[in-house]
């Protein structure tokens, strides 16, 4: 193989395109905790065909899997995403997506101990 390496330094020749809508509606890093919304979104993953439009409108909390399926971050919608989240609930033409309510404080796995003198059972 032979031919000459091209050694000049690289110049570009247009500035940059600017950065579209969802992109530049990130979160710096450094900015502070939102509040929580107290919702979440939840998908069917049955009825989702993997169309993407929802990691598009909201990719701060929405990614595609290798196969273009929605992988959604656990836990609620910042406030400031929220109308963000609702976007892309209504824009998903198959209707998988959808925001739900956070789920409070579940019971705890074992029973509390009965206080004493009290017999449980029969």
């Amino acid at each position: 193989m032979s031919g000459q390496v091209d050694r000049r330094p690289f110049a570009p020749s247009a500035p940059a395109p600017a950065r579209s809508w969802p992109e530049a509606s990130r979160a710096p890093a450094s900015r502070a905790p939102t509040h929580e919304s107290g919702v979440r979104l939840v998908v069917d993953r049955i009825r989702c065909d993997g169309f993407g439009m929802c990691a598009e409108l909201l990719p701060e909390l929405i990614e595609l899997d290798d196969w273009g399926y929605p992988i959604v971050l656990a836990g609620a919608v910042p406030d400031d995403l929220l109308d963000h989240a609702r976007r892309a609930v209504a824009v998903c033409p198959v209707l998988a997506l959808r925001l739900a309510p956070v789920p409070r404080a579940t019971m705890p796995a074992t029973p509390a101990p009965a206080p004493v003198g009290v017999r449980r059972g029969g």
